[in-house]
């Protein structure tokens, strides 16, 4: 069994990401007993920054020279890209051809190489790509460091809201999940993580439900308008911290989440992507499954698609 993130290596986390990724606050929303976490603010509009500094940061200077590899359906390319630029270093990130056009082409934009293969090979190319380049890789989400630096999501929401009762947190590889639950579970021992993901995509409810880590297939995942939580399987280090540390993991319709999106542009004033307000329609339209008290939704990206944005406005 992998060893579990600490709240130490978190804690150095927050020192490693400083100056590069944002502290985001903890804002009240237009709806009683919820906090929004806006991670929208990020400098790549997404918290997957806090991971790829981590991670990279990390890295010896010598090994980090050579350029680094990633794989990512967006946000997490993005982030990579970033901070490669930060640390004056090569970034040759593979992704879906199903990725939306917009994010990668940010990717591009931050001087990253951007490689985009066929849904199938999301994982073996990277794979063969490490083994052939040497170069390291900032994987997103099943690595000890990246937990580390999406984990200090978690430290900000014990200092803010001390008292906080459950988090709710979007699944789809388990890496901010992790993080999270990690740090909550350390320092708010009474508060409860709860996981969040589309029900078009939901290995990670089946898993937790099933007490074994289940692998969807790739074309079941695509169908969710959340293209960012179309991970087809969470992965094994986050699975031992979502079985052990997490308390629950639900599931939103593709309506809810829709709706969501609307009400976080409408009454929140928050741009979210689908992805990012999965958390919220938890919250909106699943209240009666979760334990009372004060929440906190973790709205973890806000670089929506345009012609999502566009079809989602005409919907209100």
């Amino acid at each position: 069994m992998p060893e579990l993130v600490t709240l130490e290596s978190i804690q150095q986390a927050a020192t490693e990401i400083q100056g590069i990724a944002v502290r985001t606050p903890l804002l009240p929303s237009p709806w009683p007993d919820l906090w929004l976490k806006p991670e929208t603010l990020q400098p790549v509009g997404a918290f997957k920054i806090r991971g790829a500094v981590t991670a990279m940061s990390r890295l010896t200077p010598e090994v980090r020279a050579q350029g680094i590899l990633a794989h990512s359906s967006g946000n997490h390319a993005q982030a990579v890209a970033y901070a490669a630029k930060v640390f004056g270093i090569d970034a040759h990130i593979v992704v879906p051809d199903n990725a939306p056009v917009r994010k990668i082409e940010a990717t591009r934009a931050l001087g990253a190489t951007v490689e985009l293969v066929p849904l199938t090979e999301r994982f073996s190319r990277p794979a063969e790509l490490a083994a052939s380049t040497g170069k390291a890789m900032i994987a997103p989400f099943d690595d000890a460091n990246v937990i580390a630096g999406q984990g200090t999501i978690g430290l900000e929401i014990a200092e803010d809201l001390p008292d906080v009762d459950v988090v709710l947190v979007p699944v789809s590889g388990g890496g901010l999940i992790s993080g999270i639950a990690a740090a909550i579970t350390a320092l708010l021992p009474n508060a409860k993580v709860i996981g969040v993901e589309p029900e078009l995509a939901g290995d990670a409810a089946a898993s937790f439900r099933s007490g074994s880590r289940q692998e969807w297939s790739p074309h079941d995942t695509a169908r969710t308008i959340a293209d960012g939580l179309r991970t087809f399987a969470v992965g094994h280090l986050p699975w031992e911290h979502i079985r052990t540390q997490v308390h629950d993991i639900i599931t939103v319709t593709e309506d809810e989440i829709a709706e969501a999106t609307q009400r976080l542009l409408l009454d929140a004033r928050m741009l979210a992507e689908p992805s990012g307000a999965v958390a919220t329609a938890a919250f909106l339209f699943h209240r009666s499954e979760l334990p009372p008290g004060k929440t906190v939704a973790i709205v973890s990206g806000g670089n929506i698609d345009p012609a999502v944005l566009k079809s989602l406005v005409a919907q209100i």
